[in-house]
């Protein structure tokens, strides 16, 4: 029998590890390992866990992703790779940036990483829109760019999931209004940005499901373009991806009449792109639909797992 790597998902009892754990249980050749409840924050027992497997995925808060990777750091007798879900090391130098759909090396980085970092949802889609753009010098990277969003409640913890299953949240909130939403730095540091873009997400009264919306005033870029000009920018930088779709609003049945849902994806891996636009205006809005709960967090670490273990 060849050999089967072993994963360990560290906080397999959150959103995003026990959809991580639906995605992983039933997957061929691999040793899913997992640790007794009575032995969760027992260190020793961990470390032992630890030494004996290939890969951790971390679906932890921050504070206890930085300790379980100081643990990894005591290892002597090996080090498994490492798949980090929270905000923790999402711009620290050393850490592999996990979308591959980034440029057309960072499948190989991540293939090679020992230590990769998971996107945030809101940046998943806002680096998707904005990245090629940005490469291709549509957009200036000193751009003053706005990321508006609305996701589903499962991607706000516990305490908002809570408030949403028991009918005691607003049907739709604004937050992130002090500007300094963790993901900024994500957000400008994987677009290429010289400055943060101001980021304004909301959360709706429906589980999951996620839009990202980014306008743009064409008059004010400095290379002058059209929406269809961005949009074959962008169905160019995707058009090998199993994952990312670009889609031409004009013959999409769905936004035919002005409208488009963050539902309709749940429950895959998949990120669609359509590019508005109104010719006398010269304006565009960017639009990226995914599963915060998919694409934003499990899927895109079962998509990781994969590439980093070699697993077809």
């Amino acid at each position: 029998m060849s050999y089967m790597p072993a994963i360990f998902i560290d906080g397999e009892v959150g959103t995003t590890g026990l959809k991580i754990r639906e995605h992983l249980v039933n997957m061929p050749n691999i040793n899913l390992r997992v640790i007794a409840n009575r032995e969760r924050k027992n260190p020793l027992a961990k470390k032992v866990l630890l030494e004996e497997v290939d890969l951790v995925v971390l679906c932890l808060p921050d504070a206890a992703a930085y300790e379980t990777v100081r643990l990894i750091d005591t290892l002597t007798t090996g080090r498994p790779k490492i798949i980090d879900t929270s905000t923790a090391h999402r711009v620290d130098e050393g850490w592999v940036y996990g979308f591959p759909e980034l440029n057309n090396k960072q499948k190989e980085r991540i293939k090679k990483a020992k230590r990769l970092t998971n996107p945030g949802c809101y940046p998943t889609g806002a680096i998707a829109l904005l990245r090629p753009l940005i490469d291709e010098g549509v957009i200036p990277r000193n751009y003053p760019i706005t990321i508006n969003a609305i996701s589903g409640y499962s991607g706000g913890g516990k305490s908002m999931i809570h408030a949403h299953t028991q009918g005691k949240a607003s049907p739709f909130e604004l937050y992130g209004l002090t500007l300094t939403h963790k993901h900024i730095p994500e957000l400008q540091k994987y677009t290429n940005l010289t400055q943060p873009p101001i980021f304004i997400p909301s959360v709706g009264n429906f589980r999951q499901g996620m839009l990202i919306y980014i306008p743009l005033h064409l008059n004010t870029l400095e290379c002058k373009t059209t929406a269809s000009e961005i949009q074959h920018i962008l169905a160019t930088h995707y058009i090998e991806s199993s994952c990312i779709s670009v889609l031409d609003p004009n013959g999409d049945y769905e936004t035919l009449n002005g409208k488009i849902s963050p539902e309709a994806l749940n429950g895959t891996n998949k990120l669609e792109i359509r590019v508005f636009g109104n010719v006398q205006k010269n304006q565009v809005v960017l639009v990226a639909r995914l599963d915060n709960l998919g694409k934003g967090a499990s899927g895109a670490a079962v998509q990781n797992v994969k590439l980093m273990l070699g697993i077809d």
